[in-house]
């Protein structure tokens, strides 16, 4: 018999990269989703492409070898699936993990193999596969005499998982446009005792803390600000944001930052995170990418949150006492990102910092409080968007 993956979200990310990783590496890949549409496309077409986009020019792979099953109206099949398979996987979004929890819980109660079932959550999110084990393992999803035995049944690694994905064609259907440069690190501890499942490209390690962190704050700390700044200069792509000398100098400005933290909290030399910052700025700056700001900037919630990209490394330098003014720059751009069309994070913004003090949206928005040494900052930062913005 095959080895089965059952992947859990139909988008981009999960058909232009997960899937296609699966695909290389001879699942049959099973995608679950909500979307009638998505669903109904990927029945109906026995094959999609995925373009690889680089400096050096395009590949394409033709995906094969998978079925879809529409979680809504299917969910017996959706576990029966899980029962058999072989690793599940998700890009679904970090706040959507605690909805698909429950069909995975039935699915690994009903798992007869010696094996256990590698789940491993791809999402822009630190420990999303700890978030989506939490939701699983809650008394409504696993019953407490369940969870002695769980690891016989289930192990369950985080990931981070690093690939841009720009703005799609209009008339593209299954097709994804997706950059070349990928990096899709899986913690291998969970798996003690049994393999980790072999997939193409996937770089185990026994500590994933300071992949995540460095992905985070590198990538996608200079992606936000470039996005940010880009919008907030009225930018279209940013690639023309980056060709700006105040916004590339902003950028790397606040990636001196961020990268100050990482040599110091990870041990990682100067020389070789300089050489990642300066990669990092040629794969964001790449035109082919035709990156518009508005895609990367969206769901300014998510992205001011305490975890994040800014407010995160902010927190941590500003405890050290080390140097945030770029970030706090990046912060008060993101604060700015309001009312953007299509994007229902930045209307929400929008009235949450009409309806609240300046301190009720820092504690809402960026989970900060007046014992966190970068409160006081946030708080002026948003009085002063609230008084522009009044």
């Amino acid at each position: 018999m095959g080895k089965t993956a059952v992947h859990f979200g139909g988008g981009n990310i999960g058909r232009g990269f997960v899937a296609e990783k699966l695909h290389l590496s001879g699942y049959e890949v099973i995608f679950v989703d909500v979307m009638d549409s998505i669903i109904e496309q990927l029945q109906k077409t026995k094959s999609y492409q995925v373009t690889e986009i680089g400096g050096e020019g395009e590949k394409v792979n033709t995906i094969t070898n998978y079925r879809a099953i529409n979680s809504k109206t299917h969910e017996a099949d959706v576990v029966k699936e899980i029962e058999n398979a072989d690793i599940v996987t998700c890009a679904v979004g970090p706040n959507i993990l605690k909805f698909i929890a429950p069909v995975i819980a039935k699915g690994i109660a009903g798992r007869k193999s010696s094996t256990p079932l590698a789940v491993v959550a791809c999402e822009n999110a630190i420990g999303a596969t700890d978030t989506l084990a939490h939701h699983i393992k809650e008394e409504k999803n696993t019953p407490k005499d369940h969870l002695k035995d769980l690891d016989t049944r289930a192990r369950f690694a985080n990931s981070a998982i690093d690939r841009i994905v720009p703005l799609q064609d209009a008339n593209a259907g299954l097709n994804v446009k997706i950059e070349s440069f990928f990096e899709w690190v899986v913690d291998e501890s969970p798996f003690h005792g049994h393999a980790h499942p072999e997939i193409v490209g996937v770089k185990w390690v026994s500590d994933l803390v300071p992949y995540i962190e460095r992905k985070l704050y590198t990538v996608n700390t200079g992606h936000a600000a470039a996005a940010y700044y880009g919008h907030n200069s009225h930018k279209k792509m940013i690639h023309h944001a980056l060709e700006d000398p105040k916004i590339l100098d902003i950028v790397r400005d606040a990636l001196s930052e961020t990268s100050h933290l990482i040599v110091n909290k990870h041990g990682i030399t100067v020389e070789e995170q300089n050489s990642y910052v300066e990669k990092i700025i040629k794969r964001i700056s790449n035109p082919y990418l035709e990156d518009v700001v508005e895609r990367v900037g969206r769901a300014p919630l998510r992205k001011l949150s305490r975890k994040e990209r800014f407010v995160g490394p902010a927190q941590s330098l500003a405890h050290r006492g080390d140097k945030i003014t770029a970030l706090l720059g990046c912060i008060e751009q993101a604060f700015l990102f309001q009312n953007v069309e299509g994007d229902d994070e930045s209307f929400e913004l929008a009235k949450i910092l009409k309806g609240h003090s300046a301190p009720e949206v820092v504690q809402k928005v960026c989970g900060l409080h007046e014992k966190d040494k970068l409160y006081a900052e946030v708080v002026k930062i948003v009085e002063k968007v609230k008084s522009e913005k009044a």
